[in-house]
């Protein structure tokens, strides 16, 4: 039997390789909408972050998530996603 490889992705935040399903991915698709994608599927420019509040903040502060997709991030995204990290903790 094969071994499946398993894909790892890079977070915005900290910088750390990990699987791609353990991740959120936030989207920007062609009609220059920000998305959280929980399927991991939506079309258009994607960047990954861990689910902890320590890389949001981190990747907040340096711009990095504005720089992976290329657009200015809404504060709605933001909240969003601390939201999603909080509810996944508890």
């Amino acid at each position: 039997m094969r071994v499946r490889k398993i894909p790892l992705r890079k977070c915005i935040g900290c910088g750390e390789n990990k699987p791609k399903k353990e991740m959120i991915r936030v989207v920007r698709n062609k009609e220059l909408e920000v998305k959280i994608d929980p399927t991991g599927k939506m079309n258009g420019r994607g960047a990954y972050i861990c689910p902890n509040i320590s890389c949001l903040e981190q990747a907040k502060k340096s711009k990095r998530l504005s720089n992976a997709l290329e657009i200015e991030i809404p504060s709605s995204i933001y909240e969003e996603l601390r939201e999603l990290m909080e509810s996944d903790m508890e």
